[in-house]
This record gives structure tokens, C-alpha cells and sequence, in this order.
């Protein structure tokens, strides 16, 4: 391949990565796959050959909505991250961990927080939002392990206007994390303590 053929490639690569960070950014997509195959639709590109990777799409996204959607953007999004905190206040007996575009900034305007719990049981969450009068609907998330993709329970609730999403991970199974579906590699998690420092807070005492 040519030089002229690389960098031919790699911008028209660039294109698509940011066409897809912007079907994302404006549809309230989550899926990296299908913002990928419909931004090489628009494009007219076989969706076989240089579809940009989802690391790639996922730095596009974030620099659309700092460019395009700044301050209110911003402002969302740590309004997504103090709900995100009070529910880990509220759920600390569960060791909860904040996972997905509200840890990494690029969560728009319908975001879910999304916690990892650690339970004995499931019935064991189950019955504590019982106790504290917490409607909520059971679902089940899908997560890649190590060994390959295993289901989990979980719950969907909303706090106030923001969605919530509590994935309930196995208490006895250590706390090796699941996979990234950006990357692959070991999903990115934050502690209340590290969340309240990403927030500019000091953590609270006692």
C-alpha cells in the first residue's frame, strides 16, 4: 500500500469514527457496533473494511460533546455523577463500584448509572430496596469475564429523573473485573472514595 493509500485510509477511517461518535452523541446510542455500521451506511463504505475501533469511536465522542455540547454537557454529567455518589452512600453495605459512560465522561443526556454490587445473593438486594420501599424491575446484563461472556442479575430503578442500574456480581467471586467492552481490557471502576475525589470533594468522615 501506497503512502498516499495509508493516509487516504486513515482519514477516511477518522471519518467514520467520528460520524459514529456523532449517530451516538445525537441518538442516545450505546451500542458501538450498530453507531458503526450505520455511520459506514451513510458513508457507503463496506462495513467489512476500516471501521474504526471502538477506542477510536469512544475519543471521537468525547471530543463532540466537549466541542458541540461543552458547559451543558459538562454540567450534566456531574449531575449524573452526584446521583451516582448518594447511590453508592446508599448502597455502601453492597461495596458498590461506578462503571460505564458516567465514570468516563461520555454519557449524554439519557445516561444510566450504572454501580457493580457485590451480594451474597441476589435475593439479598432484592429484599434491602424492599425494605427501603424502592420500585424497581428486575433485568439481567450481560458482562465479559475472562473466561468468556456470562449473565448477571440486576435491577433497573429510577432516583428522581436519573435512570439507575445495579449489577449484582457474585461476593465470593473475588473482585476481578469484567472486560471492557471498548477495549477489552479490565473495565475501568471507581470507588465512592476515588469518585468523590473526581468530583473535587473531600470524602466524608467517618
Amino acid at each position: 500500500m501506497s503512502r498516499y493509500q495509508r493516509d487516504h485510509t486513515g482519514q477516511l477511517r477518522r471519518q467514520l469514527a467520528q460520524l459514529a461518535a456523532r449517530i451516538m452523541a445525537e441518538e442516545e446510542l450505546a451500542d458501538f457496533h450498530l453507531a458503526k455500521r450505520k455511520a459506514a451506511s451513510r458513508m457507503g463504505v463496506d462495513v467489512r473494511k476500516l471501521l474504526p475501533s471502538n477506542v477510536e469511536i469512544e475519543a471521537e465522542l468525547r471530543a463532540y460533546r466537549a466541542l458541540f455540547q461543552g458547559e451543558e454537557h459538562a454540567a450534566h454529567l456531574r449531575r449524573l455523577r452526584e446521583a451516582a455518589r448518594e447511590a453508592m452512600r446508599f448502597f455502601a453495605a453492597f461495596r458498590p463500584l461506578l462503571v460505564g459512560p458516567v465514570l468516563e465522561g461520555t454519557a449524554g443526556e439519557h445516561g444510566v448509572v450504572s454501580l457493580h454490587l457485590y451480594v451474597d445473593t441476589p435475593e439479598a438486594l432484592g429484599l434491602f430496596l424492599l425494605e427501603q420501599g424502592i420500585p424497581h424491575e428486575l433485568a439481567e446484563v450481560s458482562l465479559r469475564m475472562a473466561g468468556g461472556r456470562r449473565p448477571f442479575p440486576a435491577v433497573h430503578f429510577m432516583a428522581g429523573d436519573v435512570a439507575m442500574e445495579l449489577v449484582m456480581l457474585p461476593a465470593e467471586g473475588g473482585r476481578q473485573p469484567p472486560l471492557s467492552p471498548v477495549d477489552g481490557r479490565p473495565m475501568k471502576r471507581a470507588s465512592l472514595r476515588q469518585l468523590e475525589a473526581l468530583l473535587g470533594t473531600e470524602p466524608p468522615s467517618g
